[in-house]
Protein backbone atom coordinates (compact mmCIF):
# COMPACT_ATOMS: atom_id res chain seq x y z
CA UNK A 1 0.00 0.00 0.00
CA UNK A 2 1.52 3.42 -1.30
CA UNK A 3 2.11 6.35 1.43
CA UNK A 4 0.23 9.59 0.92
CA UNK A 5 3.12 10.61 -1.16
CA UNK A 6 4.37 7.94 -3.96
CA UNK A 7 7.38 7.76 -6.31
CA UNK A 8 4.84 6.58 -9.16
CA UNK A 9 8.06 4.27 -10.07
CA UNK A 10 7.48 0.81 -10.64
CA UNK A 11 10.76 -0.22 -9.89
CA UNK A 12 11.05 -2.13 -6.44
CA UNK A 13 13.08 0.02 -5.07
CA UNK A 14 10.76 2.28 -5.55
CA UNK A 15 8.01 0.63 -4.46
CA UNK A 16 9.66 -0.12 -1.19
CA UNK A 17 10.04 3.46 -0.75
CA UNK A 18 6.38 3.89 -1.18
CA UNK A 19 6.07 1.92 1.76
CA UNK A 20 8.83 3.04 4.47
CA UNK A 21 10.06 5.80 2.39
CA UNK A 22 8.73 8.62 4.65
CA UNK A 23 10.63 10.24 7.34
CA UNK A 24 11.11 8.12 10.65
CA UNK A 25 8.98 5.17 8.89
CA UNK A 26 12.18 3.02 8.65
CA UNK A 27 13.56 4.55 12.61
CA UNK A 28 10.59 3.59 13.45
CA UNK A 29 10.93 -0.24 12.22
CA UNK A 30 14.52 -0.22 13.60
CA UNK A 31 12.67 0.61 17.18
CA UNK A 32 10.81 -2.44 17.17
CA UNK A 33 13.47 -5.26 16.09
CA UNK A 34 13.98 -6.22 19.68
CA UNK A 35 10.31 -6.71 20.56
CA UNK A 36 7.40 -5.16 21.22
CA UNK A 37 6.64 -1.32 22.64
CA UNK A 38 4.45 1.55 23.73
CA UNK A 39 4.04 4.74 22.06
CA UNK A 40 5.78 6.18 25.07
CA UNK A 41 8.54 3.89 24.34
CA UNK A 42 8.86 4.59 20.70
CA UNK A 43 8.43 7.94 21.67
CA UNK A 44 11.66 7.81 24.30
CA UNK A 45 13.81 6.17 21.49
CA UNK A 46 12.76 9.18 18.80
CA UNK A 47 12.87 12.02 20.45
CA UNK A 48 13.48 14.17 17.62
CA UNK A 49 9.88 13.23 16.07
CA UNK A 50 6.75 14.66 17.04
CA UNK A 51 4.02 12.88 18.66
CA UNK A 52 1.62 13.63 15.44
CA UNK A 53 4.18 12.46 13.18
CA UNK A 54 4.81 9.26 15.16
CA UNK A 55 0.91 8.53 15.08
CA UNK A 56 1.00 9.30 11.44
CA UNK A 57 4.00 6.83 10.46
CA UNK A 58 2.50 4.19 12.72
CA UNK A 59 -0.81 4.27 10.66
CA UNK A 60 0.69 4.15 7.43
CA UNK A 61 2.89 0.95 8.73
CA UNK A 62 0.24 -0.74 10.17
CA UNK A 63 -1.36 -0.43 6.70
CA UNK A 64 1.25 -1.90 4.73
CA UNK A 65 1.07 -4.54 7.25
CA UNK A 66 4.02 -4.25 8.55
CA UNK A 67 2.98 -3.06 12.02
CA UNK A 68 0.35 -4.54 14.20
CA UNK A 69 -0.79 -3.29 17.28
CA UNK A 70 -1.95 -5.16 19.98
CA UNK A 71 -3.06 -5.23 23.59
CA UNK A 72 -1.06 -7.16 26.29
CA UNK A 73 -2.68 -9.39 28.83
CA UNK A 74 -2.97 -8.33 32.59
CA UNK A 75 -1.71 -7.27 34.62
CA UNK A 76 0.28 -5.27 32.02
CA UNK A 77 -2.76 -4.62 30.15
CA UNK A 78 -1.23 -2.12 28.06
CA UNK A 79 -1.24 -1.45 24.20
CA UNK A 80 1.95 -2.02 22.41
CA UNK A 81 3.46 -2.26 18.41
CA UNK A 82 5.06 -4.91 17.24
CA UNK A 83 7.01 -5.68 13.59
CA UNK A 84 5.04 -8.65 11.18
CA UNK A 85 6.81 -11.12 9.83
CA UNK A 86 6.89 -8.50 6.74
CA UNK A 87 8.57 -5.65 8.81
CA UNK A 88 10.95 -8.13 11.03
CA UNK A 89 12.25 -9.04 7.07
CA UNK A 90 13.19 -5.23 6.76
CA UNK A 91 15.87 -6.16 9.64
CA UNK A 92 18.74 -7.39 6.96
CA UNK A 93 18.20 -4.26 4.68
CA UNK A 94 18.49 -1.62 7.82
CA UNK A 95 21.94 -3.53 9.08
CA UNK A 96 23.19 -3.06 5.53
CA UNK A 97 21.81 0.28 5.54
CA UNK A 98 23.52 1.23 8.71
CA UNK A 99 26.63 -0.77 7.78
CA UNK A 100 27.22 1.22 4.65
CA UNK A 101 26.84 4.59 6.76
CA UNK A 102 29.51 3.51 8.68
CA UNK A 103 31.85 2.50 6.13
CA UNK A 104 31.45 6.05 4.41
CA UNK A 105 32.61 7.61 7.17
CA UNK A 106 29.08 9.11 8.12
CA UNK A 107 28.64 10.45 11.57
CA UNK A 108 26.46 12.21 14.31
CA UNK A 109 25.99 13.51 17.49
CA UNK A 110 22.42 13.40 17.50
CA UNK A 111 20.89 10.68 20.35
CA UNK A 112 21.46 6.96 20.52
CA UNK A 113 18.18 4.92 21.48
CA UNK A 114 18.72 2.30 23.49
CA UNK A 115 17.21 -0.48 21.29
CA UNK A 116 20.32 1.13 18.17
CA UNK A 117 23.03 0.48 20.73
CA UNK A 118 21.81 -2.98 21.19
CA UNK A 119 21.18 -3.38 17.83
CA UNK A 120 25.19 -1.95 17.72
CA UNK A 121 25.82 -5.38 19.68
CA UNK A 122 24.12 -7.75 17.93
CA UNK A 123 24.84 -7.13 14.52
CA UNK A 124 28.89 -6.30 14.52
CA UNK A 125 29.19 -9.15 17.57
CA UNK A 126 32.10 -11.91 16.54
CA UNK A 127 32.67 -15.26 16.89
CA UNK A 128 35.00 -16.41 19.56
CA UNK A 129 34.43 -18.16 22.53
CA UNK A 130 31.46 -18.78 24.85
CA UNK A 131 31.04 -15.34 27.02
CA UNK A 132 28.41 -15.28 30.01
CA UNK A 133 25.29 -13.89 30.46
CA UNK A 134 25.68 -10.00 30.32
CA UNK A 135 22.37 -7.96 31.60
CA UNK A 136 22.41 -4.36 29.91
CA UNK A 137 20.25 -1.93 31.53
CA UNK A 138 20.14 1.84 29.53
CA UNK A 139 17.64 3.85 31.84
CA UNK A 140 14.61 2.19 31.86
CA UNK A 141 15.40 -0.37 29.00
CA UNK A 142 17.08 -3.52 29.95
CA UNK A 143 18.81 -6.59 27.90
CA UNK A 144 20.34 -9.69 28.40
CA UNK A 145 23.27 -10.49 25.77
CA UNK A 146 24.38 -13.87 25.63
CA UNK A 147 26.94 -14.63 23.07
CA UNK A 148 25.59 -11.89 20.58
CA UNK A 149 21.98 -12.56 20.96
CA UNK A 150 20.15 -10.23 22.18
CA UNK A 151 16.84 -10.03 24.33
CA UNK A 152 14.75 -7.63 25.83
CA UNK A 153 14.10 -7.85 29.31
CA UNK A 154 16.01 -8.80 32.63
CA UNK A 155 18.11 -12.20 32.28
CA UNK A 156 18.05 -15.53 33.42
CA UNK A 157 21.24 -15.70 35.69
CA UNK A 158 23.58 -12.62 34.44
CA UNK A 159 27.50 -13.11 35.47
CA UNK A 160 28.13 -8.95 34.99
CA UNK A 161 25.72 -6.40 34.90
CA UNK A 162 26.32 -3.34 32.77
CA UNK A 163 24.28 0.11 33.81
CA UNK A 164 25.39 3.02 31.70
CA UNK A 165 23.50 4.89 29.14
CA UNK A 166 22.64 4.33 25.02
CA UNK A 167 25.88 6.42 23.77
CA UNK A 168 28.10 5.44 26.55
CA UNK A 169 27.60 1.89 25.69
CA UNK A 170 28.62 2.59 21.86
CA UNK A 171 31.63 4.26 22.45
CA UNK A 172 32.78 1.51 24.88
CA UNK A 173 32.15 -1.22 22.40
CA UNK A 174 35.81 -2.68 20.64
CA UNK A 175 37.81 -1.53 23.57
CA UNK A 176 39.24 -3.39 26.04
CA UNK A 177 38.86 -0.22 28.29
CA UNK A 178 35.02 0.45 27.78
CA UNK A 179 34.57 -0.99 31.21
CA UNK A 180 36.36 1.94 32.90
CA UNK A 181 34.76 4.61 30.38
CA UNK A 182 33.51 7.37 32.31
CA UNK A 183 29.17 6.96 33.21
CA UNK A 184 29.39 3.50 33.03
CA UNK A 185 29.25 1.08 36.08
CA UNK A 186 30.00 -2.65 35.66
CA UNK A 187 29.80 -4.95 38.10
CA UNK A 188 30.24 -8.74 38.56
CA UNK A 189 32.39 -10.91 36.21
CA UNK A 190 34.55 -7.56 34.74
CA UNK A 191 35.60 -10.19 32.26
CA UNK A 192 32.74 -11.13 30.52
CA UNK A 193 31.91 -7.56 30.17
CA UNK A 194 35.50 -6.83 28.67
CA UNK A 195 34.71 -9.63 26.42
CA UNK A 196 31.02 -8.27 25.36
CA UNK A 197 33.17 -4.96 24.46
CA UNK A 198 36.00 -6.15 22.70
CA UNK A 199 33.98 -9.08 20.56
CA UNK A 200 31.82 -6.07 19.22
CA UNK A 201 33.73 -4.42 16.04
CA UNK A 202 32.25 -1.65 14.28
CA UNK A 203 32.35 -1.35 10.92
CA UNK A 204 35.77 1.13 9.87
CA UNK A 205 35.23 3.96 6.78
CA UNK A 206 36.81 2.61 3.80
CA UNK A 207 39.85 4.56 2.89
CA UNK A 208 39.47 7.42 0.57
CA UNK A 209 40.13 6.65 -3.44
CA UNK A 210 43.52 7.81 -4.37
Amino acid sequence: METARSYGDGCGIALGLDLVGERWALLVVRELLLGPLRFTDLRAGLPSASPNVLSQRLRELERAGLVVRRRLPPPAAAWVYALSPSGMALGPVLTALGTWALRSGASSDGPVSAVSAMLAVRTYWRDGPPVGEVEVRLGERVYAVVDGRVTAGPGNAPVAVVTTDPATLVAALGREDGVTAPGLRAEGDLGAVVALFTRVRLPASDPAPT
